[in-house]
């Protein structure tokens, strides 16, 4: 028989095989995660500016900070990584949803499912480099695939510069980043709506229930923890978004479409190269991006299982008070 102090050598000689897998990842972390983010955070109190020079730490701490936020230009191009977000998530959560519901159907059988997923799953895998050159030639001017179909259609008497006008570019970067992601959201749904356990629908199926109920009162509220997950990770994404802003049309016109990492590339890599300054607004979106998805998991928290959770502790407290544990 195996005494416990053999059973634990054991067990710990097999665990060091589990340190030795997580190894690469950690090591991965602290140089390309934790190093940059920290030399980030000490940047942003310094004067660090171009290759070479000098560094001294300011001796008003937060004066990058204040410079950050009072620079216009700034304000601007947060104001446009909200809108553009917003723009693009709203139909992008919803054709996800309908699409979810659809693939999901249980009364309903689809030919060529895998197909179509396939299909609408694609452009998420395409790089943004592609992307931005695709949809350059598709909208180009004066003549390109678009401007020929109005033209055609008689949409439009003359061909249109859709890269000049402000509202026309916020919305070409905003449809983009919804065609590149739509299909990703729909995976991640349809993913979370398989995890529901099939004996609800059964029973649901039984009572005659109609497919809208069991898709507002099943399906919805089984999805919740999913829906958070892919509303803060849709959040995290679209307020660092830069690729597409950047390599479609330089962040213009005008700054239309420019947006806060394309602010803080501009800043810390043309021109005088302000790293610190730069800095700064890396920390300050960080915090911004930090406190709104806090407040989303606040708002979207599940209030039946903290309800529940205080009633258990309630019931010991008088469990204890009565005499103790039987």
């Amino acid at each position: 028989m195996v005494n416990k102090s053999q059973r634990h050598l054991k067990e710990m000689s097999y665990a060091k095989y589990g340190y030795l897998f997580a190894l690469p990842f950690i090591i991965a972390f602290l140089l390309f995660t934790l190093y940059p983010t920290i030399y980030t955070i000490v940047l942003a109190f310094t004067d660090a500016h171009g290759v070479g020079n000098e560094t001294k730490f300011l001796e008003e701490p937060f004066g990058n900070f204040t410079k950050i936020l009072h620079n216009q230009t700034f304000i601007t191009c947060v104001k446009n990584t909200v809108v553009i977000w917003i723009l693009n998530f709203i139909p992008q959560i919803t054709l996800a949803m309908v699409l979810t519901a659809w693939f999901t159907a249980r009364r309903v059988t689809i030919k060529g499912q895998g197909f179509f997923k396939v299909m609408f799953y694609m452009p998420n895998i395409i790089t943004a480099a592609t992307v931005a050159l695709l949809f350059n030639a598709l909208f180009q001017y004066p003549k390109s695939p678009v401007n020929e179909i109005l033209v055609a259609l008689h949409l439009r008497s003359s061909y249109y510069n859709f890269f000049i006008n402000k509202t026309a570019s916020r919305l070409l970067v905003a449809f983009i980043q919804f065609w590149i992601w739509y299909g990703n959201t729909m995976i991640v749904l349809i993913s979370g709506v398989l995890g529901i356990s099939p004996d609800i629908y059964e029973a649901a199926d039984i009572d005659g229930a109609s497919g809208r109920q069991i898709f507002f009162r099943i399906t919805l509220p089984n999805l919740k923890t999913v829906l958070l997950y892919t509303l803060v990770t849709s959040l995290i994404g679209g307020l660092n978004v830069f690729d597409i802003p950047k390599l479609l049309n330089k962040g213009g016109p005008d700054m239309a479409t420019s947006t806060a990492s394309v602010f803080i590339y501009d800043k810390a890599f043309t021109g005088k190269q302000l790293y610190a300054q730069a800095a700064a607004a890396s920390i300050f979106m960080f915090i911004v991006i930090a406190l709104c998805s806090a407040l989303l998991f606040y708002i979207m928290r599940d209030k039946d299982a903290i309800e529940l959770e205080k009633l258990k502790k309630q019931a010991r407290k008088e469990k204890l008070k009565g005499g103790g544990f039987s």
